[in-house]
């Protein structure tokens, strides 16, 4: 099986060759993370059948080791509140953590100084396993659904446990999975954990072949890595940097695509000349859409500002009249800066992406609104609009409306808000009842390594 899909894999990769070329050229994506991605050649620790420390090499037991898996950006900013609670419940866990995309390797770096970071081995059997035998982890986890064949068995095959957390399936998802069934369910089966969102993942999960017994209910952790204190050390940096005055009023629209950005220009345009108080900030979902923004911002005849050209607010010189609009064109500041909104939009939902993570400015207490595609949120979505607590717009005119109305009542918008805020709150917990799981299956080292080496040798 391993060498049948290395086949597939490399038939991909010559197929999507001339694609990859483009982005690389256009876009700057791809370029980096060769060696780890193709051969496996991840930062190395030292094996954990040594009985050294891998921190300090003086002979001490080895730590247990937690190679925690997220895909991009929102995986990433997942993995928070799991990563802090291990610092403070199980300090003796060494933790490293892996990433697929340049965004998410940019924005780990930054979140977890103080952890190994690197970008995760392809699912080459070759660059998987050199993966594993260099970080040598006892857990394997994968951030809400990744079922990489090689990995997982390169993770079983070299005495490391597998275990999924926030797990997500689609309906979508499913259905395809389902048409794969014997294969999907002879990975499931590696699995020592299966965390998942809802009842709903789950069943589906068992029903492709998971098993039973391996799979639990813990709610979703992207509640719980959502900030609810707009008096934040973060956002107020922000909104001073930004010079957002106390009758200020903050529509912000982030995690945007095209056209979106338009719309929320559109917008203000319309809307400012009655309301000078109104900001609009635009966050872009992905960083090479910052010139492809600022150029549409250009072309406005507004005046408008980069986050990059901000000046530090502590500054003792004097600072002129900020612009009314602000292009944030940095990674990993959105979660600071949904805080400073009082009217939000959440991108990636009037196109073909299925909208992005709503919980955080829902957490804020912003009157929150997105597009109708919200597939990829869906039960989330199904829960906030049966509780009043977000709108959506279903196109360009709706959305004006809503902000409309927003400014015109603020009540209204503060109904919404407080609405979203408590349902945020009424769902916290996941995280504290995935690292019982993961504490509970986590044995000593030698014992699990005995014991999958045993199970399925290389």
């Amino acid at each position: 099986m391993p060498y049948l899909l290395n086949l597939a894999y490399l038939l991909l990769v010559l197929f999507s060759l001339p694609w990859l070329l483009v982005q690389a050229m256009r876009k700057g994506k791809y370029r980096e993370g060769y060696a780890e991605k193709l051969f496996g050649l991840v930062p190395r620790r030292r094996s954990l059948t040594t009985g050294l420390s891998p921190a300090t090499g003086d002979g001490s037991p080895a730590k247990t080791c937690v190679w925690l898996h997220a895909v991009s950006v929102g995986e990433v900013n997942l993995l928070a509140p799991l990563l802090k609670a291990i610092e403070q419940e199980r300090p003796e866990w060494e933790c490293v953590v892996s990433t697929t995309t340049m965004t998410g390797m940019t924005l780990a770096k930054k979140k977890y100084p103080g952890l190994i970071v690197f970008y995760c081995p392809l699912d080459f059997s070759w660059a998987v396993n050199a993966g594993m035998r260099r970080v040598q982890p006892d857990v394997l986890v994968l951030a809400e659904l990744e079922l990489w064949p090689n990995l997982i068995r390169a993770a079983e095959c070299h005495g490391a446990r597998v275990a999924v957390i926030n797990g997500r399936l689609g309906e979508k998802s499913f259905r395809g999975y389902r048409r794969i069934r014997p294969l999907v369910a002879s990975i499931l089966r590696r699995i020592d954990l299966l965390a998942v969102q809802d009842e709903t993942y789950a069943e589906r999960f068992r029903a492709l072949g998971a098993r039973p017994e391996a799979t639990h209910v813990t709610g979703s952790m992207k509640y719980d890595g959502a900030q609810t204190d707009r008096n934040n050390t973060a956002t107020r940096r922000l909104a001073a940097l930004a010079g957002f005055a106390e009758s200020d009023i903050v529509l912000l629209a982030g995690s945007t695509q095209e056209p979106e950005e338009e719309m929320a220009v559109a917008t203000f345009r319309e809307l400012s000349p009655r309301w000078p108080q109104l900001r609009l900030v635009l966050v872009p979902r992905h960083p090479d859409r910052f010139e492809t923004v600022a150029k549409l911002l250009d072309a406005s005849g507004l005046s408008w500002q980069r986050r990059t050209t901000m000046k530090d607010a502590l500054s003792p010189l004097p600072r002129a009249m900020p612009p009314r609009i602000l292009l944030v064109d940095v990674v990993g500041e959105l979660g600071a800066w949904w805080g400073t909104a009082q009217i939000a939009y959440v991108g990636g939902s009037m196109g073909s992406r299925g909208g992005q993570n709503m919980i955080e400015p829902a957490a804020y207490g912003a009157a929150v609104s997105f597009g109708p595609n919200t597939w990829n949120f869906r039960d989330i979505v199904a829960a906030m609009l049966a509780r009043d607590a977000a709108v959506v717009v279903e196109d360009p005119q709706e959305f004006g409306v809503f902000v409309r109305r927003c400014l015109e009542d603020p009540s209204y918008a503060g109904a919404i808000g407080q609405r979203a805020q408590t349902f945020v709150r009424s769902q916290l917990g996941a995280t504290k009842r995935t690292m019982s799981l993961l504490e509970s299956m986590i044995a000593p080292a030698t014992t699990i390594t005995g014991e999958r080496l045993q199970a399925a040798p290389c």
